[in-house]
C-alpha cells in the first residue's frame, strides 16, 4: 500500500499587489485505494492543493511537506513526481498544436516508466482503453486538446491516466464542462481504474453530482486556505442542502 501525506502545507504566490498566502496549513493523508473528495467555494485553495502537488512553479511552498511512500516530493521535479506515480488531470487541459494525441500518449508513457512499449502491445491497449471511454478510433491522430470539445478533453485525460497507471491521481474539476453522459463514462473511467490498480483519489469538485458515480471514502470541505471540516460521504450530501455559508460566516 502506497500513501501520499501532506502535512501543514503553507503554500503562497506572487501577484502585482504582492506576496498572497494561499494554502495556510493543509494536512491531508490519502492512502491507495481510496478516494478522498475536496470540496469548497471558489478562491478557498482547492486547485493550488493540486498544482502544488504536480509541481506548478507559479506556487511558492512557504512550509511542510508532501511525501510519497516517505520520499520527499517537494524535492522531485515535476518529471520526477509523475515517474513517482503522481497524476493530475487538470481543470483546464492546454492545446499542443502539431502533436497528435497518439504521439503524446507514447512518449508520455515511454518518460514515466522509462523505456518505450512494445509497439503492438501498446496498439492494443490503446484501442481497449479508448473504447472503454467512448473514443473514436480517429482520436489518436487528432493534434492533443486542440479544437476538443469539454467533454473530449476531459475524457483525453481519464485516458492518459489509464495508460500511465499512476499510483495517486488529483483529479481538479474533472466534471466541469461534462455533460450527463460523458461525466458518467469519465467516472466509469475512473472507478475502472481503481478497482484494477488500487489507484488513490484526489477528486477536488464544486458539486455533489460527480459524487454521485465516484463513491467518496472520505470528504474533506477547504475554506479560507484550510480544511475546515471532513467526514465520510454524508458531508457532501449536507454541504448540497446547506453549501458552504456556515463555514463563511463563522470565518473559517
Amino acid at each position: 500500500m502506497s500513501v501520499l501525506d501532506i502535512k501543514d502545507l503553507q503554500v503562497s504566490i506572487e501577484t502585482e499587489q504582492g506576496k498572497k498566502e494561499i494554502l495556510r496549513g493543509v494536512d491531508l493523508t490519502i492512502s491507495s485505494d481510496e478516494i478522498h473528495a475536496v470540496m469548497g467555494p471558489n478562491g478557498s485553495g482547492k486547485s493550488t492543493l493540486a498544482y502544488t502537488i504536480a509541481g506548478h512553479p507559479r506556487y511558492t511552498v512557504d512550509g511542510g511537506s508532501i511525501t510519497l511512500d516517505g520520499e520527499d516530493v517537494l524535492g522531485m521535479s515535476v518529471d520526477e513526481r509523475a515517474r513517482a506515480g503522481l497524476f493530475l488531470a487538470m481543470q483546464y487541459p492546454v492545446e499542443i498544436p502539431g502533436v497528435t494525441v497518439s504521439n503524446f500518449l507514447r512518449t508520455a508513457k515511454t518518460a514515466v516508466s522509462g523505456e518505450a512499449p512494445r509497439v503492438r502491445e501498446w496498439i492494443g491497449d490503446v484501442r481497449t482503453a479508448m473504447e472503454s471511454l467512448r473514443m473514436d478510433p480517429s482520436f489518436g491522430e487528432r493534434n492533443v486538446n486542440e479544437g476538443f470539445s469539454g467533454g473530449e478533453k476531459k475524457r483525453h485525460e481519464i485516458l492518459q491516466m489509464e495508460l500511465l497507471r499512476p499510483r495517486f491521481a488529483v483529479l481538479d474539476e474533472t466534471d466541469s464542462g461534462l455533460d450527463v453522459d460523458a461525466l458518467r463514462i469519465v467516472s466509469e473511467g475512473v472507478n475502472r481504474i481503481k478497482g484494477e490498480t488500487q489507484l488513490g483519489v484526489l477528486l477536488i469538485t464544486h458539486y455533489t453530482r460527480i459524487l454521485r458515480y465516484i463513491q467518496p471514502d472520505h470528504v474533506h470541505v477547504f475554506v479560507n486556505g484550510r480544511v475546515a471540516e471532513q467526514g465520510g460521504p454524508e458531508l457532501a450530501e449536507r454541504l448540497e442542502e446547506e453549501g458552504y455559508d456556515r463555514y463563511l460566516k463563522a470565518g473559517v
